[in-house]
């Protein structure tokens, strides 16, 4: 107590000089129009850049939440563009001006998304894998198809409670069924090893008409996706290794080496004919052991 007491005696000058330059400029600008505008404006461009920044650290913060949702919004619009594509070329549409927007409705009502991260990946193997943060607590299962909003990505091989194990496009293991957009001819899409960014569509007819630049997409087919998710664009043609085929190279959409976010597709009908194809399978076994 008694070294306070010392030191402000010893700069009670100081003090009194601060306290009284306080008191001057809240005079000065309080009852001075022009030293108050300029105060208040300083202020307030002060205050703009402190908000500015404060933004910003908020936006980046929020960053990770916004990817996701863009992520789930980019399928979910691609699904009703490839719906829409499909229904404008049925003769039901010319009765039934509503008949659209119910079957986008209808389909959509089967179709959820299950928003992921990526926690490892890796490109450069012949089996690669992917990890992702979601797991058995959140819904996802083995065998569910798995996008990011610029296409496919690949089917869950395997799930514990908090994460999943993707096999993705670029495994030796991957077989998804894929077709050529608006032509109907389909095909399955394999991985051959090498860049990470093309794969090839086998088994697509000899009889087939396409074009280079032609888009191809999800099949429906498949047991894990549904029809016209993005896979990527023709940029080659070759022959089979039999030659009764055509083997197209395509230029993948989806850039496996800055995989960050992704959606696992929970198609209810989907899960429905692939347990029904089991018991069938299942039901077919103790048959032939008889």
């Amino acid at each position: 107590m008694r070294n306070l007491i010392e030191f402000l005696k010893k700069y009670n000058y100081w003090f009194v000089f601060v306290l009284l330059e306080v008191v001057s400029l809240v005079l000065m600008f309080q009852y001075n129009n022009y030293q108050g505008s300029v105060w208040f404006s300083s202020a307030n461009y002060i205050s703009g850049i402190t908000y500015e920044a404060d933004s910003k650290v908020s936006a980046f913060m929020n960053q990770d939440a916004v990817n996701k949702e863009l992520t789930e919004r980019n399928l979910t619009l691609e699904r009703e563009v490839a719906i829409l594509r499909a229904q404008l070329t049925d003769e039901r549409i010319k009765h039934d001006s509503t008949y659209v927007d119910h079957g986008v409705a209808d389909i959509l009502s089967q179709f959820k998304l299950i928003p992921a991260k990526v926690v490892s990946n890796s490109v450069d193997k012949v089996d690669n894998f992917i990890t992702i943060d979601k797991g058995l607590y959140d819904g996802v299962h083995a065998d569910m198809g798995v996008a990011c909003g610029n296409g496919v990505v690949g089917v869950v091989y395997m799930a514990s409670g908090h994460y999943a194990v993707v096999i993705p496009v670029l495994s030796s293991k991957s077989n998804i069924s894929c077709a050529i957009q608006s032509r109907g001819y389909f095909g399955y899409l394999h991985w051959k090893g090498g860049p990470s960014d093309v794969a090839y569509v086998d088994d697509i007819p000899r009889h087939a008409q396409f074009e280079m630049g032609d888009t191809i997409v999800t099949s429906g087919y498949s047991s894990m996706f549904p029809p016209g998710i993005m896979v990527g664009k023709v940029v080659k043609e070759s022959d089979s290794e039999d030659g009764l085929s055509y083997r197209l190279e395509v230029k993948l959409s989806t850039d496996f080496g800055r995989l960050r976010d992704v959606c696992v597709i929970d198609d209810s009908a989907v899960r429905e004919r692939l347990n029904l194809l089991r018991q069938a399978i299942d039901s077919i076994k103790p048959q032939r052991n008889q």
